[in-house]
């Protein structure tokens, strides 16, 4: 697999040394101790989190998180709890975003990621799983869903990045930019308002917001980051051989959910459902409901 671009923290001890506090501070708060898996994949170091990982009788999900996050994020609030449903829950650390895992990264146009997510299924010895994907974590899914659908149950997309290009309105982009021109706290709040979340409805506790925006500061302000962007995939998703699902929130501002249902439609033969959140932003895979909705899925699915 050839390497595309590199991306690491400034000061690799003394960040990760943040990270893994902060790591400690969502354990608290949550009542939980995730287990770690490191594995050595193409791309170097990947890093995962699990949750009941050891019990052989259960569904298993692989999560895949959005482009400058942490899979952990799907758990603020204990919200994977919402699943309602006890499964093995892995969370992947993408190599190329702020996190502990390697930063190198292919090429996002080739099928690589695909191909490095059958590695991590192949190092963590899951067979067959069910995967979903947030934003760029989606185009993961697809894919991975192209090279190896063998391997994968179902696929949800939650406002993912592979159905159209990135909006480039200019309320997006200002909202966008606001917080990479000037990264402080104020900044970053005002992008989670506007982009990822849509209060009252769709929003975290107050605890959860600030791990946010301190991550999100942090992983701006520390963090060399030469990773692509998503892109609209295009012809490719007509490759996709796995039943997927696609979740969107109607005030998803980075991705307008009409067009990516759209495109969904055209190009993804094996799209089984599509679910649209009233009042809810980019960051879907914070909200209950959503997250509801794919325990719902996993337990009924044959």
């Amino acid at each position: 697999m050839k390497i595309f671009s590199k991306s690491k923290f400034k000061d690799e001890t003394a960040d990760r040394n943040y990270f893994e506090n902060w790591v400690s501070q969502l354990q608290l708060n949550n009542g939980r101790q995730y287990e770690r898996y490191e594995i050595e994949t193409s791309l170097g170091k990947t890093h995962i989190w699990g949750l009941n990982t050891n019990d052989v009788s259960l569904d298993t999900l692989v999560i895949f998180p959005g482009a400058r996050t942490t899979s952990l994020i799907w758990d603020f609030d204990k919200s994977l709890d919402n699943l309602n449903h006890k499964m093995k829950i892995f969370m992947v650390e993408t190599n190329g975003l702020p996190n502990l895992s390697n930063g190198s990264t292919p090429d996002i146009k080739s099928l690589d990621y695909g191909l490095w997510a059958n590695e991590v299924f192949e190092k963590l010895k899951i067979e067959k799983a069910f995967v979903a994907g947030a934003s760029f974590g989606g185009l993961i899914c697809m894919k991975f869903g192209i090279v190896k659908p063998e391997k994968i149950k179902a696929a949800f997309l939650l406002n993912p990045g592979c159905l159209q290009p990135f909006s480039l309105t200019p309320k997006n982009l200002y909202y966008n930019l606001l917080p990479i021109l000037k990264p402080n706290e104020k900044n970053v709040l005002k992008f989670l308002d506007k982009a990822v979340f849509s209060k009252p409805n769709h929003k975290l506790s107050d605890f959860s917001e600030k791990m946010l925006v301190d991550y999100e500061v942090f992983a701006i302000r520390r963090y060399n980051d030469n990773t692509q962007k998503p892109y609209y995939m295009d012809e490719q998703l007509e490759d996709v051989k796995v039943d997927t699902f696609l979740l969107v929130g109607d005030k998803d501002l980075l991705f307008p959910y009409q067009k990516s249902i759209d495109n969904a439609k055209r190009k993804i033969k094996t799209l089984k459902e599509t679910k649209i959140y009233t009042n809810v932003g980019h960051g879907i895979e914070t909200y209950d409901k959503a997250i509801n909705y794919i325990g719902e899925k996993i337990k009924n699915y044959h």
